[in-house]
């Protein structure tokens, strides 16, 4: 697990360097060119796919949706000048006011 975060961390350092330095070709530049409001559609189109390929029992399409949905949350989140380690915190702290 503490691998699986540690890719987790470097996805997002990428996602940084791309916002930052904005590289010819990068998908994250081309979307993010789009606006925001773009971004977040991305992420509500990805929920929807996962949703469905839950609901239908769609393991390895779950699986792949879900990749493409945390991928698009992450940048939509840097969005908004927010980070996983954020939301962790969210969840933390609601985990310990149970």
């Amino acid at each position: 697990m503490a691998d699986d975060h540690a890719f987790l961390a470097e996805l997002e350092a990428l996602l940084d360097q791309r916002l930052r330095d904005r590289p010819e070709g990068s998908y994250v530049t081309r979307l993010t060119d789009r606006g925001a409001r773009r971004v977040a559609q991305k992420v509500g189109e990805e929920g929807l796919e996962c949703a469905l390929a839950v609901a239908t029992g769609d393991r390895e399409e779950a699986r792949e949706e879900a990749a493409d949905l945390l991928f698009h949350l992450m940048l939509a989140l840097r969005q908004v000048d927010l980070r996983l380690a954020d939301i962790v915190a969210v969840l933390a702290q609601r985990h310990r006011d149970r």
